[in-house]
């Protein structure tokens, strides 16, 4: 049997190397503190959007989706008072009118649905769906109130993501908002909910693509993309506004209020009336535009 050298005296203990080898373990390296600090969840609403842009910056996803991700967000905090059409733009039918009278205005609004009501806007008694009309067209007995679908009320402190998932599950695209005292305050469609995420919807009322920025109505009036450039709407409505401060009428427009205009909002300038016809959170899309008399003034919503 050999004889076992002597260890070397600068040789560490087995058990002491394994504990100095853990506590090194056990340090965090200045590469993990760094990942840590990066990728930290969240603490609050602000420093989760400021991820999301960071992810944009890296192009980690595209404007398209950050902007849905934050419409969502915001949804979840708007109330059905934030983005409601107003009691005073609501388009409705009194039931005691005759189809032959009330049809000439649901086709010029062009709207799908309207809320009908009994002489009073706080009497509303159901929804008319324009389709229902191709009955009165093809010779058939019509009765509006036959024709009713019933009409669903809500609070004007509702959230929007919960009504939203109400309308998802009754399958139901509009309702009326009603004030604390019953009263009707306005309306609100799928649709003005859905804008709030993914912007714009187009429907068959909207300009296509390929129409022209400026199209003129039955009555002489401007209906105008708020994108038609300056000197393209100066050169149809022959005036001068100029196009040193912004390029676009929807520019113009935003600047003389002074922030970004809601539906139904109008104002004059220069003799020219704007109106208008379609916004949302985000920016400014339709106006209408008619001649009048005056330099500037602005006209909020009226009750």
């Amino acid at each position: 049997m050999g004889i076992i050298p002597p260890q070397p005296s600068h040789i560490t203990h087995p058990p002491l190397l394994i504990s100095n080898l853990m506590e090194e373990t056990d340090k965090p390296t200045w590469l993990e503190r760094l990942s840590s600090l990066l990728l930290r969840e969240p603490e609050d609403r602000e420093q989760l959007i400021g991820l999301l842009h960071s992810a944009f910056e890296r192009n980690l996803m595209d404007g398209d989706a950050l902007s849905m991700i934050e419409g969502v967000l915001q949804v979840s905090e708007m109330q059905v008072r934030d983005i409601m059409i107003p009691r005073a733009q609501m388009d409705v039918i009194d039931i005691a009118e005759p189809p032959e009278q009330f049809i000439p205005f649901v086709i010029e609004t062009a709207h799908s649905r309207f809320p009908v009501i009994d002489k009073e806007k706080d009497d509303v008694v159901g929804i008319l769906l324009a389709k229902d009309l191709l009955r009165y067209y093809a010779g058939e007995e019509f009765d509006v109130r036959d024709m009713l679908r019933p009409a669903v009320f809500i609070p004007e402190a509702k959230r929007l993501n919960v009504l939203l998932k109400e309308f998802r599950a009754s399958r139901n695209h509009i309702a009326i908002v009603v004030d604390e005292y019953g009263g009707v305050a306005g309306m609100l469609t799928i649709e003005d909910v859905l804008e709030q995420i993914v912007g714009e919807i187009e429907d068959e009322f909207d300009y296509d693509e390929d129409e022209d920025n400026i199209f003129t109505d039955a009555q002489g009036r401007y209906r105008v993309k708020a994108q038609t450039e300056i000197g393209d709407f100066n050169a149809a409505l022959e005036v001068g506004f100029g196009d040193e401060d912004y390029d676009t009428v929807g520019g113009l427009v935003i600047d003389k209020f002074g922030r970004l205009p809601k539906r139904g909002e109008h104002i004059v300038i220069d003799g020219l009336k704007f109106t208008v016809l379609r916004s949302d959170s985000r920016r400014l899309h339709s106006l209408l535009v008619e001649r009048h008399g005056g330099a500037l003034s602005v006209n909020d919503h009226a009750d």
